[in-house]
């Protein structure tokens, strides 16, 4: 359903008088809202077309061994793409309705200095993810230098700070600075994934077959480990909703902005996990960048093709890696936009992604994305039943940006679910994130009926007396 955006936002004046963030935090009016539906769809098609997707499709063959075959890589997937579409939607309403971004957003539920924490959890792993898709980027960056040079060039890490020092400089126009790398990158780079997979099919079909296809593979622990890595993969976005709906321009409904996630994360995830998994039981090297250019013996396409994976890790990290964390900073210190998003991709050069994957195994990034979705899970639980339980959608956005306001100090309820909730979650790591979800948000609505009687986070909920 479409909503009047005037009768959620507050008076920008009475925004611009209580806050103490900067104006980039305040709500998004409607005239600022420059992103139309095909652009969005555009947009998660660059993210999700990336080599941190199919990497996790390569995670899958460990050693030369599918964990799972095809059919069950498929039914997994399918699986968390429709629940991440699902979460995609429900979260995305406030800043949709609103324009308030995700560190607002979290002070309706943990308080403003609450939310400092649940922020933090957001955005240390998305610097990560910054990291190591640079990584990825300058990877691919070294193999043009390499063909460019005869050879004569190798170094993977130089490559790594050029293509970090770039995006830096492009991460200070904002938001929409590369909207067009976007669009260009995610054709481009599909059509170069499926001349990929087309000599996969040509070339590699039985080695394919015989070590993926065919494979005996689990409908057990290691299925349902994949589902739950493929919504950790998504876990830091879809929490973060707020900050890309605010930018979709206005009167689209809550069902279409659900179509507006599921096809372009189906698109992408089907291409590139199809892919990744290809090439590491084709090659055996579950980095895809090095598996492309044993897979593709021709100069001129793995230029081609390298130059794109530069763009999509570009695409991907301005999109999903660098705002988030930026907004954090900017709401903890007060800092101006520019030099908080100069810090983000610094602090990224610390993220040592060459750890997370391996030629020989990409395990050490499916590992890190389980545990850190074992926080994320529960606070995306405790912001739902905030607002669609608690609260039935109605918030009054300008308390939320009141330093004195209703929503001063911690809310120890939310806290408190936080940390029940990921501890649950890290009982059973594989199951992480469904864990901490259930767990997180349950614990939430329990105490929040049942404890911290005088609590001020009550008033305008359904507990409130």
């Amino acid at each position: 359903m479409s909503t009047n955006l005037e009768s959620y936002v507050p008076q920008e004046t009475q925004i611009q008088h209580d806050t103490g963030v900067d104006e980039s935090l305040n709500p998004k009016t409607e005239e600022g809202r420059t992103v139309s539906p095909v652009d969005y769809i555009f947009m998660w098609v660059g993210d999700g077309v990336n080599l941190g997707n199919m990497t996790l499709g390569a995670s899958m063959i460990v050693a030369g061994i599918a964990t799972l075959n095809i059919f069950q890589t498929f039914a997994a997937a399918i699986m968390a793409i429709g629940i991440i579409s699902t979460v995609f939607a429900l979260n995305d309403r406030l800043g949709y309705r609103t324009g308030i971004p995700y560190v607002v957003q979290l002070r309706m539920s943990f308080g403003l200095k609450g939310s400092v924490i649940s922020s933090l959890m957001r955005g240390i792993p998305a610097i990560v993810w910054y990291g190591f898709q640079s990584w990825i980027g300058g990877t691919a960056l070294n193999e043009i230098a390499k063909i460019m040079t005869g050879g004569a060039f190798d170094n993977v890490a130089i490559c790594f700070v050029v293509l970090q020092l770039v995006q830096i400089g492009l991460s200070l126009y904002g938001f929409h600075a590369i909207k067009w790398v976007e669009t260009l990158a995610s054709i481009v780079i599909v059509l170069a994934l499926l001349y990929v997979f087309g000599v996969l099919l040509t070339s590699y079909s039985d080695v394919i077959a015989e070590k993926w296809v065919h494979a005996e593979g689990s409908w057990g622990l290691p299925f349902f480990a994949l589902i739950m890595m493929f919504m950790g993969n998504y876990a830091a976005i879809f929490l973060s909703a707020a900050d890309y709906s605010r930018e979709l321009k206005t009167g689209i409904s809550d069902k279409k902005r659900g179509f507006l996630y599921f096809l372009p994360i189906l698109t992408a995830y089907g291409l590139t996990l199809t892919i990744g998994g290809m090439l590491a039981s084709a090659t055996g090297i579950n980095n895809p960048v090095k598996a492309f250019a044993v897979v593709v013996d021709n100069s001129y396409i793995t230029l081609f093709v390298s130059a794109f994976i530069v763009l999509g890790a570009v695409a991907v990290n301005m999109v999903a890696n660098i705002i988030p964390p930026t907004y954090v900073i900017t709401l903890l210190t007060k800092m101006k936009y520019k030099p908080a998003v100069t810090i983000t991709g610094l602090l990224a050069f610390c993220s040592f992604p060459w750890v997370l994957v391996q030629d020989s195994s990409a395990k050490g990034l499916g590992i890190f994305i389980l545990i850190y979705s074992a926080f994320l899970g529960p606070i995306v639980s405790i912001l739902l039943v905030e607002y669609y339980i608690l609260r039935k959608q109605k918030v009054n956005v300008a308390d939320l940006y009141k330093e004195d306001g209703p929503f001063a100090g911690y809310n120890p309820a939310a806290v408190l679910a936080l940390l029940i909730g990921a501890g649950a979650a890290c009982l059973k790591v594989e199951l992480a994130w469904i864990i901490g979800v259930v767990v997180g948000g349950s614990a939430y609505l329990l105490l929040m009926k049942f404890a911290f009687k005088d609590s001020k986070f009550k008033k305008g909920t359904i507990f409130e007396k």
